[in-house]
C-alpha cells in the first residue's frame, strides 16, 4: 500500500500545502489506492520536508520525485500522449508554480492583515496545535521569505509576482477543460494543487481575488476538486 505523508487539511482540501495537495490528486486521478497520513512535523521526512510517499522499500521526498517515481514504477500512461514541445511546457508550469508558492505562503505567515485569520483556522481545525507553536513556525518562515529573496519585497511587490504567474497559467488554459487537451494530466494536477489552496480558502487575499475572476482557473479547479473530493462546497469568508 502506497502511503502519503503531507500537511492535514484546512478549508476542506485534503491538504493546506500545494505540493502535498498535487500529489495527493495525482494519485486520484491514476486510481492508485494510497493511505493519506497527515502530520506537522516533518523531521522524519526525506530532506526534512513534506510531502513524501513510501512505497514498500521506497521513501521518496519532493513532489515531482514522488510523480516521476509513480509513472515509472507504475507503467502510468497519464501524461503519455504529450508531445516534445508540451513536455517542455509542462516542466516551465512547474516551474511557475514553485515560484508561486512564496507568494502564496507569504500571504499566509507574513502579511498582518491575513496571518491572524490563517491562524485562527488551523487553531479551530487542529486541537493539537498551540497559538505558541504557530508563532514558532510563523518566526521560521519569515526567516525563509528572507533568505529566499520574497519577504525582502514590498508587499505589493510580492503580490504582483504571483498574480502574474497566475496570469500566464490562465493564458496557457484558456477554453480547454485541461491544460493539454481534455483529459487530466499530472499538470492538472500540479495545477489544482496551488489554485485549490487559493480558491477555497476562506481568506480573502489579492491571490483568490485574481483567481476568483478568472472563469477558466476556477472551473478547472471546481472540476478537479469534484474528482478528488466528490463536492464543491466553498466555505464562506473568515473575519
Amino acid at each position: 500500500m502506497l502511503t502519503l505523508y503531507s500537511y492535514p487539511e484546512l478549508f476542506g482540501v485534503a491538504d493546506n500545502n500545494p505540493f502535498g495537495l498535487k500529489v495527493h490528486a495525482f494519485l486520484h486521478l491514476c486510481d492508485l489506492p494510497f493511505e493519506h497520513r497527515h502530520i506537522f512535523d516533518a523531521r522524519n521526512a526525506p530532506r526534512g520536508q513534506l510531502p513524501y510517499l513510501v512505497d514498500g522499500e521506497h521513501s521518496i521526498g519532493d513532489s515531482d520525485a514522488i510523480i516521476n517515481h509513480l509513472l515509472q514504477r507504475y507503467a502510468l500512461t497519464i501524461d503519455d500522449g504529450l508531445t516534445p514541445e508540451q513536455r517542455d511546457i509542462h516542466l516551465l508550469i512547474r516551474r511557475t508554480l514553485d515560484d508561486l508558492y512564496w507568494s502564496m505562503s507569504y500571504s499566509r505567515w507574513q502579511d498582518d492583515r491575513f496571518w491572524p485569520q490563517f491562524r485562527d483556522a488551523l487553531l479551530r481545525t487542529h486541537a493539537e496545535l498551540t497559538e505558541e507553536g504557530l508563532l514558532a513556525a510563523r518566526q521560521y518562515n519569515l526567516q525563509r521569505y528572507h533568505y529566499q529573496g520574497i519577504g525582502r519585497y514590498d508587499r505589493e511587490q510580492v503580490y504582483e509576482r504571483g498574480i502574474a504567474s497566475l496570469r500566464a497559467i490562465s493564458h496557457l488554459l484558456g477554453d480547454q477543460d485541461c491544460l493539454f487537451g481534455e483529459a487530466p494530466g499530472s499538470i492538472d494536477a500540479a495545477l489544482y494543487g496551488f489554485v485549490a489552496n487559493i480558491h477555497f480558502y476562506a481568506i480573502d487575499t489579492p491571490l483568490r481575488r485574481f483567481v476568483d475572476a478568472q472563469a477558466n482557473l476556477v472551473r478547472h479547479c471546481e472540476a478537479l476538486h469534484r474528482r478528488v473530493t466528490g463536492s464543491i462546497a466553498r466555505i464562506e469568508d473568515v473575519g
